[in-house]
């Protein structure tokens, strides 16, 4: 009988490793039992018996000090300052082992001991240790830990972690409220920080001068620097910062405000002028989520242009991550830094194909394909997974509903929806899925469902106030939001959102706009409308919602006119800067080349409405 090679390789690899376990069980004894031992470590008064082959195996430090010819290396007994006999026990069990509990208790101290003894295995062991552990209380003690024993890719966690919670660091960090002034500084001034407007970091500088005020009030104007003043709204910096105690008082500050206030008025002076983002006043941070909106209904065709939005200098990029092939009316998710662009139709072809594309190798690839085509597809993430519900295959207008394991690369059905509908919109809220609207092949509906993983049933809610098909459906603190839609007259500017505790519908604030197949997306705790179709025109237009104030506000528009557009929300992407705000001025160029041909996008294909 032939073996295969693999099989082979594998028995090969185990039997491999339980020998070299059995090999260092038998060592361990040899040691505990102080047979076949060569030397003796002394570390405050305890000994330890040990072999020079097996600690110079673990440790450069122990190599050199037993095979150096510049020390007596047939000296038996060998004293070692600077470290606790429970250390050192501790450095000799993983020499023997390779294996080590590192805990809340001994890490502190064994970081340091495996370092200064350069046993790589342990203090790697420490720091993902340490790594798993980060949280906003601990994270700026785990870094300057980090710091001190070069540890660098815990250092990277670590401050990665804290630039992307740093609010929740200053608000709750007792160790924030230790730091220096020239850490402060140097926190606050970075590009990498993490907080949705200027404010944030002058209510940190707050907090900090609070907890010692007579003597870090004196640091106010160095700490001011740190802030991007021409990002905060005139009214803000004027009654806030400007007369704040700190600031009022301080000499040092008043260039600062002369500035500053100069800056703000010549903004306010004229409405249509756009910040300066080169100005060090407001150059923008560096965000930590980049929103893509992906594919479309521009200019009467579909089209495969991917944008990006930069939150922070609140500009939209084109991208150079166009896909082979253009697709509209489609689905987008987002897992793990991937991208995938489900269903959809170009025009001629209605797809059950699935695009992946990678934002970090910048590469598109082809997954498993759904059992189903759709067109108008409703598409949700919950616990990992991409579920794809309804849609129009050409012929039908769909109840079945499927979900995709990225890790098997499959599809599989699911119980289907109660209803057929396509053209509605889906969002995942506290472990269920919710759909509502969409159209059923004779109507516009109003009625929505909700599907319980855990059982694999779909339930009936309270039916939306308004018919709508075209729907933008997100899940927006604790509530799922309908927004604008077709209700088979016009399109709508109107919203509504359902609460899962009351089980009833109630009315929001309308938006700018009237819109039906836009796109929508959280972002920076605010819920993006993007693009969609008015009634008489393909737009471009961007309004974000509030829901600390409950208003809407307008966000810069997109590059192109677009509908039947999705987008997705990717975090923590280590080539940010790629998909970000760069040249201004070509920006603005870019905009001015935008199609203004409305009149082709005016008309959406022949579809359902």
């Amino acid at each position: 009988m032939e073996m295969d090679w693999d099989d082979h390789s594998r028995d090969k690899t185990l039997l491999e490793k339980k020998f070299s376990t059995q090999a260092c069980n038998i060592l361990n004894e040899l040691r505990k039992t102080g047979q076949l031992c060569d030397a003796i470590i002394k570390v405050e008064n305890q000994e330890f018996p040990i072999h020079r082959a097996i600690m110079s195996a673990c440790s450069p430090y122990f190599r050199a000090l037993f095979t150096n010819e510049m020390f007596n290396t047939d000296r038996r007994e060998i004293i070692i300052p600077g470290v606790s006999a429970d250390m050192m026990k501790l450095i000799i069990e993983f020499a023997y082992t390779r294996e080590l509990h590192v805990t809340q208790e001994n890490v502190e101290q064994l970081l340091p001991a495996a370092d200064q003894f350069h046993v790589n295995g342990l203090v790697k062991a420490c720091c993902d240790f340490l790594a798993s552990e980060i949280c906003a209380e601990n994270c700026i003690g785990i870094y300057k830990f980090s710091c001190t024993y070069f540890c660098h890719n815990l250092e990277r966690a670590t401050f990665r972690y804290l630039m992307q919670n740093f609010t929740d660091v200053y608000s709750t960090s007792n160790e924030y409220l230790q730091l220096t002034v020239e850490e402060v500084c140097s926190f606050l001034a970075s590009d990498e920080l993490n907080v949705k407007n200027e404010e944030i970091v002058f209510d940190a500088i707050l907090r900090w001068i609070d907890y010692d005020p007579e003597r870090r009030k004196n640091y106010i104007a160095r700490l001011l620097k740190t802030i991007r003043l021409g990002l905060l709204t005139t009214q803000y910096f004027v009654e806030r910062v400007k007369t704040h105690p700190y600031v009022r008082d301080s000499d040092a500050c008043k260039p600062i405000i002369i500035e500053t206030l100069k800056f703000l008025y010549d903004l306010d002076m004229d409405e249509e002028k756009e910040v300066d983002l080169n100005n060090p006043l407001a150059r923008p941070r560096v965000p930590h989520e980049i929103l893509f909106v992906v594919g479309g209904w521009s200019g009467g065709s579909p089209t495969n242009i991917v944008e990006t939005y930069d939150t922070r200098a609140d500009r939209w990029i084109v991208c150079d991550a166009l896909d082979a092939g253009a697709r509209a009316y489609h689905g987008t998710a987002a897992i793990d830094k991937l991208i995938y662009v489900i269903g959809g139709f170009d025009g001629v072809e209605y797809f059950n194909s699935v695009r992946c594309y990678d934002p970090v190798s910048k590469t598109w690839s082809e997954v498993a394909p759904m059992n189903a085509k759709r067109c108008y597809v409703s598409v949700a993430v919950l616990d990992g997974m991409i579920y794809a519900m309804g849609g129009y295959d050409g012929h039908n207008r769909q109840n079945t509903a499927e979900r995709y394991t990225p890790k098997k690369n499959q599809w599989s059905y699911i119980q289907p929806m109660n209803y057929q509908r396509s053209d509605a919109s889906s969002s995942a809220l506290q472990g269920k899925i919710y759909i509502c609207g969409g159209f059923n092949g004779t109507e516009c509906l109003n009625n929505a469902e909700m599907y319980d993983p855990a059982i694999n049933q779909w339930t009936m809610i309270a039916p939306m106030r308004n018919r709508r098909s075209g729907v933008g459906v997100m899940a927006y603190r604790d509530h799922i939001y309908a927004l604008g839609g077709f209700n088979g007259i016009t399109r709508m500017n109107t919203g509504e959102r359902y609460s899962p505790v009351t089980k009833a519908w109630q009315t929001i604030p309308e938006m700018y706009n009237p819109r039906s197949n836009f796109a929508i997306e959280v972002i920076d705790d605010m819920i993006f409308a993007i693009g969609g179709f008015n009634g008489v025109t393909t737009i471009f237009n961007v309004e974000c919602y509030d829901g600390t104030t409950d208003e809407w506000y307008d966000a810069t528009d997109m590059n192109l006119y677009r509908s039947a557009l999705s987008a997705c929300v990717v975090t923590g992407l280590p080539n940010v800067q790629d998909y970000i705000h760069k040249d201004r001025d070509k920006q603005e160029d870019n905009k001015k080349k935008r199609s203004a041909n409305t009149a082709n996008a005016a008309v959406p294909p022949p579809q359902q409405n």
